[in-house]
């Protein structure tokens, strides 16, 4: 039921697309995957428009964007309200990224595959060639927790390749977000003798998991992204020791390599190729976030790298209402 059946519709394509790049992934994850694209009401193949990609949050997928929602709006029905109220015609794309790790960071991992190949030299030509869009200069990305992790990194590392990023409540200070929980997750091993392949297969034969060890699973297969280990079930290792509860630092080292707080250092003159850098987060997010998302805008703050950040009166939990305002600003930059 769609809250407003007046106003004009987009068309949601459902593709479906075959990935060479994932061959091989070292989880055996499917390498065909659906891929919905919406194009805005009135398109034709003769129109050229932006391309903007949608990188969902931990454990979503993009084709999780499209499905309906009681008393709300998916994304194709926001963008359809959005283009009613004056936003710039674009095109966008809803990968589907999921693993077996029950989400993905969009970067290239031994530990889960080569995501940024898959989005960059698959989708995103993939998508381009069918509906005449996007191409250098036009390309944006964006996503919210996870996926504005994802968006940090391709703004960080891929920005001959995007012009616009857009990084909701975005992973980063890892500090603050993942030293806390880190005690938490040892507790939840411990009844498993510490072993995490015992403690998810435990998980995996419930016929239902609960919330607090959903944030326990998310915390170990941040480490098959960011320092994985091939020897281990699902490549997944913690960097800290569960007796003393002692960070390990080589392994510890290895996670803060891939802070966007820290990679930033090296990387400012990446972010000064970019169109458009929008960053936003809740004050009050319940993962810390928002002490990383501080502290990467007074980097770029202090490096004078033009950008925008919001802080609004929020936690991390429901805020897609944000894409209304920075979906609208992507497009523009794009067009």
């Amino acid at each position: 039921m769609r809250r407003d059946h007046a106003l004009p519709q987009g068309t949601l394509h459902r593709l479906r697309h075959k990935s060479v790049v994932l061959e091989g992934n070292p989880l055996g994850d499917p390498t065909e995957r659906e891929l919905p694209v919406w194009t805005p009401p009135g398109w034709s193949d003769a129109e050229q428009l932006p391309l903007l990609v949608d990188l969902t949050g931990y454990w979503g997928a993009g084709p999780g964007h499209t499905n309906w929602r009681p008393l709300g709006e998916n994304v194709p029905e926001r963008l359809d309200r959005l283009a009613h109220e004056g936003m710039a015609r674009a095109i966008v794309a809803f990968p589907d990224c999921f693993t077996k790790l029950y989400g993905n960071q969009y970067l290239n991992s031994a530990g889960s595959g080569r995501y940024a190949d898959y989005v960059c030299d698959e989708i995103v030509p993939f998508i381009e060639a069918k509906f005449n869009g996007g191409e250098p200069g036009r390309r944006g990305v964006f996503g919210k927790s996870s996926g504005g992790y994802g968006a940090a990194w391709h703004g960080l590392h891929r920005a001959d390749f995007w012009s616009a990023i857009a990084i909701n409540s975005g992973d980063m200070g890892f500090d603050a977000l993942f030293i806390p929980t880190l005690y938490d997750d040892i507790e939840f091993l411990r009844p498993h003798g510490y072993s995490i392949e015992r403690y998810i297969k435990h998980l995996e034969a419930q016929p239902k998991m609960k919330d607090k060890d959903r944030m326990c699973l998310m915390d170990l297969a941040m480490s098959a992204f960011y320092d994985p280990d091939p020897t281990q079930f699902r490549n997944m290792r913690l960097p800290i020791d569960p007796y003393t509860g002692e960070l390990i630092p080589e392994r510890w080292a290895n996670w803060m390599r891939h802070d966007p707080v820290v990679m930033v250092d090296d990387k400012m003159e990446e972010l000064r190729k970019l169109k458009l850098i929008y960053m936003d987060c809740g004050n009050h997010d319940q993962f810390r976030i928002h002490f990383g998302m501080r502290r990467f805008h007074k980097k770029l703050e202090t490096a004078g790298v033009a950008h925008t950040y919001d802080e609004y009166d929020d936690d991390h939990s429901d805020v897609d209402y944000r894409m209304d305002i920075f979906l609208p600003l992507l497009a523009r930059a794009l067009n």
